[in-house]
């Protein structure tokens, strides 16, 4: 048995978390370069909570130059035990309105411009991505995010794109009708794999604020329009993390799905063929196995 800590990893809108007892921004050096913010550090009743702004205060981050790997890795250094993702997100389907919140247990990655993993040559690793989600963790959101009275849908495939432009209509028709995909953003991927190869229990909460540009009634996406969606947004949001203590409790059993052991036979290269350098760099995401 381990002691909990949540961190939240907070997107457009959400740059803090009310009420954290002992709240304090603290600095985290990490082999991958700086974080996207310092990362506000407290409890909440009576269990751990890590907080990091996705894009920083002040929204200074692409989501192309968001440093993923800097992020995971200064949470693992911190000692958190679970990852909860809140992003703002467009939504293909009619039910899945703006205001709503996915609970999101599938991606399609589209991005191309990212380092997406933390090995390479000198140690090479195959993490299992199939189920990217932790049911556990997103279970817990999804009675959190009911506990505070939000519309919300068990499950949802997120489409990850690029950006920073939204989609043509052209692209909005195929995610949504050829892909089958529920809901658009750009910044999940590859958070949820770096997540996966640090053997971080991860779930992925979509906040949709607009229709992409599918919707014959709404036309091409407005920042207007998200914006004012987002504030509301926001303050659910910080209402669903609230509840998450008490749910998840500050003691933690190992995950039931494996995924704080999800390097265990990952790892390919030969102990002896291993590169120095690459194993100094991953003593915090693999330092239970290396």
């Amino acid at each position: 048995m381990t002691h909990t800590k949540i961190a939240v990893i907070g997107g457009s809108g959400i740059y803090d978390i009310d009420g954290l007892e002992g709240a304090d921004w603290v600095t985290v050096d990490t082999p991958w370069g700086a974080p996207s913010d310092q990362l506000l550090t407290g409890r909440l009743s009576g269990v751990d909570m890590v907080f990091l702004p996705r894009h920083g205060r002040g929204h200074v981050h692409a989501p192309t130059t968001v440093p993923y790997r800097a992020n995971i890795d200064a949470l693992k250094r911190l000692g958190v035990t679970d990852v909860i993702s809140i992003s703002a997100c467009g939504s293909f389907r009619e039910e899945m309105a703006p205001g709503d919140f996915v609970v999101v247990d599938q991606f399609i990655d589209r991005t191309f411009a990212r380092e997406k993993s933390f090995f390479g040559t000198g140690c090479v690793a195959h993490v299992s991505v199939a189920h990217p989600t932790c049911p556990r963790l997103s279970a817990a959101c999804l009675a959190a995010a009911i506990d505070a009275g939000i519309t919300v849908h068990d499950g949802g495939t997120y489409l990850a794109m690029e950006g920073p432009q939204f989609s043509t209509l052209a692209e909005s028709k195929m995610y949504r009708e050829s892909w089958g995909a529920d809901v658009i953003g750009m910044t999940n991927m590859p958070e949820a794999k770096l997540a996966r190869e640090a053997e971080l229990c991860y779930a992925s909460v979509a906040m949709i604020t607009d229709y992409d540009s599918w919707h014959p009634d709404h036309g091409e996406v407005d920042v207007t329009q998200i914006i004012q969606t987002l504030m509301g947004n926001a303050d659910k949001g910080r209402d669903m993390v609230r509840r998450l203590p008490d749910l998840l409790g500050a003691d933690r059993a190992p995950c039931p799905h494996g995924c704080d052991r999800a390097l265990e036979y990952a790892i390919l290269t030969a102990p002896e063929a291993r590169d120095p350098a690459l194993m100094a760099k991953l003593d915090a995401v693999a330092g239970r196995l290396l």
